[in-house]
């Protein structure tokens, strides 16, 4: 768990004239949701904080795995390197990378420049990442480079991550550091984020698409720099330039008028409905609302994002309104206050059965979901915990404590049990990432099987399940 540091001041809805009560229909939907899972939530207008939740055991102290909001914090660092003429927009990305000339013969992937691979706009029709690492296994920007666009660079948009890699790795080179360590004294210190983390691959480099760890809290202060188009505290960080380049659409990427996917894509952000935003799997947002003067930032492990941000517009949006009355009171934001102070994701239901715990080993009962976890071993609890599982897998052993009726929060985890017909439940979360795993032990037969909530995209050992630090930090693709 990391230091708390938190570097945006606090406010109520009524003194930014935003209705209390609007943001409260706007949490009673998402819980009511069926596919949506919420675990933070920050609301800022006019540069303070208005709302702020987390759903226990989700708290605001620790980091959350950001998935693809880790692209807008990408895009942030290309722009210090630009201002810092370490690198343009319009050099080719092959001049980055001479080692490669050699190899790359087609004329597209040669004219390949900064600003395309910043924009999604590589010239490929789709995603390239399994394809460019079948190329070249070792180095992903070279099977990247070897793979010729479809289209020429510039005209057509691909969700793309070899693209953000490239990015990232071209200011991981240009700087001589990585992009935690450049980013330290030039936006994460000046914005107050103490605590991250970031996911590298295996020759010891950020992903820059993905893995970055970081509290909510970080997300709202990049989304209050980016409102406030770079100035923070009366500091210029980022070009205003910039921030308008990276935040209107630099190429098209479809037409539907009710998708928030489909209204252009800028500088490692997406055009929206209403304002832009960066987001990530399963619920990571950074929205800015600049006609409102507005950062919503959350945290979740959701599979209908559109839902989310349908959600926002359908409640926050009237909450907030645009035409100067006043809204909101002092009654509707105590009542506010106190909901978001309670929340919580509902435990393993264990109103039935006993509560006796022995000692006992189980191994997976096949089909393996998850095959690398061989052995659990259930022991009874201690230090508060009623239970402990040890999660075996290959040399890593987990423990991890449990509770019945409630949350047993650990160093990595927070697990919950309850006894069912079929064994014993037992929730884990993976409390530095959006992701549960479900588990049944069955006593009788000494087996035990696995189910994901939502499946990690890295397919990362468990024990990496969360902020990644100096010693533990290499994923696989």
């Amino acid at each position: 768990m990391g230091p708390m540091h938190r570097s945006l001041p606090r406010s109520t809805p009524s003194a930014h004239s935003v209705d209390a009560s609007g943001i409260a229909a706007f949490v009673d939907a998402l819980n009511a949701a069926p596919h949506i899972e919420p675990h933070s939530l920050m609301l800022l207008r006019n540069g303070e904080v208005l709302a702020e939740g987390w759903w226990a055991p989700y708290s605001a102290d620790r980091v959350h795995l950001l998935y693809s909001l880790s692209k807008s914090f990408t895009s942030t660092a290309v722009a210090f390197a630009v201002e810092e003429g370490l690198l343009s927009l319009d050099d080719t990305v092959l001049s980055h990378f001479p080692e490669f000339d050699a190899d790359i013969t087609d004329p597209r992937s040669r004219s390949m420049l900064v600003r395309h691979v910043l924009a999604m706009a590589s010239g490929h029709r789709e995603e390239t990442l399994d394809r460019a690492l079948d190329l070249d296994p070792e180095n992903l920007v070279r099977g990247f480079l070897l793979l010729p666009p479809d289209e020429d660079p510039g005209t057509v948009f691909a969700y793309n991550q070899p693209c953000t890699y490239t990015a990232a790795l071209i200011v991981q080179r240009a700087s001589g550091q990585s992009l935690v360590d450049y980013l330290r004294p030039r936006l994460l210190d000046p914005l107050g984020i103490v605590d991250v983390g970031w996911m590298r691959d295996g020759s010891g480099h950020e992903l820059g698409f993905s893995g970055l760890h970081a509290p909510t809290e970080a997300i709202a202060a990049l989304g209050q720099l980016y409102l406030q188009r770079g100035v923070w505290q009366g500091t210029q960080l980022i070009p205003a330039a910039w921030v308008d380049e990276a935040t209107r659409p630099q190429v098209a990427n479809g037409s539907d008028p009710t998708s928030d996917w489909e209204q252009g894509y800028g500088f490692q952000f997406w055009m929206a409905r209403h304002g832009y935003r960066g987001d990530g799997a399963y619920g990571q947002f950074c929205v800015i609302l600049p006609e409102h003067n507005v950062v919503l930032a959350m945290t979740g492990q959701s599979q209908d994002m559109q839902g989310v941000l349908d959600l926002a517009w359908q409640h926050l949006l009237p909450a907030i309104g645009g035409d100067g009355v006043s809204r909101g009171d002092s009654g509707t934001d105590a009542t506010l206050a106190a909901q978001l102070a309670s929340l919580r994701l509902a435990p393993v239901d264990a109103s039935t059965g006993d509560r006796t715990v022995t000692a006992q080993s189980f191994t997976h009962k096949p089909p393996h979901s998850y095959p690398k976890l061989t052995r659990i071993d259930l022991a009874p609890g201690a230090n508060g915990s009623d239970l402990v599982l040890t999660l075996v897998e290959d040399e890593d052993h987990i423990d991890v404590p449990a509770r019945f009726d409630n949350w047993f929060t650990s160093d990595a985890t927070s697990a919950s049990a309850g006894w069912t017909p079929d064994g014993l439940a037992v929730d884990v979360i993976f409390i530095e990432t959006p992701h549960r795993l479900h588990f049944t032990l069955n006593s009788e037969t000494s087996t035990f099987v696995t189910r994901w909530e939502t499946e990690p995209l890295h397919a990362p050992p468990l024990a990496s399940l969360r902020k990644p630090t100096a010693s533990v930090s290499f994923t696989t693709f």
